[in-house]
């Protein structure tokens, strides 16, 4: 690529990433003539991907996403790819790649985004109790991983709980997030109008049994909330 073009690309690829919080569209824009350049540049794919996941365009994330794995070879993007699958209203495909990932060689946090993703999928076929069970026994499992991980898995398991109107184990779940993980998530936010601090509370109670999946109601955690900044922690 000519050095002129290729400063081109580098100051949209740049001026994406200062947007894509605030307003993805905008973001989007930028990575779009940037690929209309080096669509072949894997840094380019993934800005373009990371943009439509943000603007909630979900179908193409989920064709840059795995043109990207293609690309790369890397499972990383395995929760995203999910996640997009959810957001789609595919749950069922969803878990297919969730399966997937689970007999592959992946880091902690790739493991625990993607088992966040899982999670949801089944609430959202109605299986809430199987989704608390795998969210929780994450925690056990994954003791060692990146702290803003395993606030993240917290997060989840007090969303859960908050929909379904658990509050003292949604203020248990929210102030675990908060102390492992500091401002990786809006747990303390989400605390605030529970009335807990941090030190106080019940303790998270104790897994239940495994069993067959109960159908209930749908909800979080929520499509579309896949962290794309978490890949690759804990390598």
């Amino acid at each position: 690529m000519p050095p002129e073009l290729a400063e081109r690309v580098a100051g949209h690829l740049l001026m994406a990433g200062q947007l894509v919080d605030t307003d993805p569209d905008e973001a989007r824009r930028h990575t779009e003539v940037a690929r209309r350049h080096a669509a072949r540049l894997p840094v380019v794919r993934e800005a373009a991907a990371e943009t439509a996941y943000a603007a909630g365009d979900y179908s193409a994330a989920l064709q840059d996403f795995r043109t990207l794995r293609r690309m790369t070879g890397s499972e990383e993007y395995l929760p995203v790819i999910a996640d997009c699958l959810r957001a789609l209203g595919k749950p069922e495909d969803a878990l297919d790649v969730a399966r997937d990932g689970a007999g592959r060689p992946l880091d902690p946090a790739t493991r625990i985004e993607l088992r966040i993703v899982e999670a949801g999928a089944r609430a959202d076929l109605g299986q809430r109790a199987e989704a608390r069970r795998l969210l929780r026994t994450t925690w056990d499992r994954e003791a060692r991983a990146p702290a803003t991980a395993r606030a993240r898995l917290a997060y989840a398991v007090a969303d859960l709980f908050a929909q379904e109107d658990n509050s003292a184990q949604a203020r248990a779940w929210f102030a675990r997030a908060a102390e492992t993980g500091g401002d990786a998530t809006d747990a303390e936010e989400r605390l605030d109008p529970l009335g807990l601090e941090l030190d106080d509370g019940p303790e998270p109670e104790a897994d239940e049994p495994a069993g067959p999946a109960r159908p209930d109601e749908t909800g979080q955690p929520e499509p579309g909330q896949t962290d794309p900044e978490s890949r690759g922690q804990g390598r």
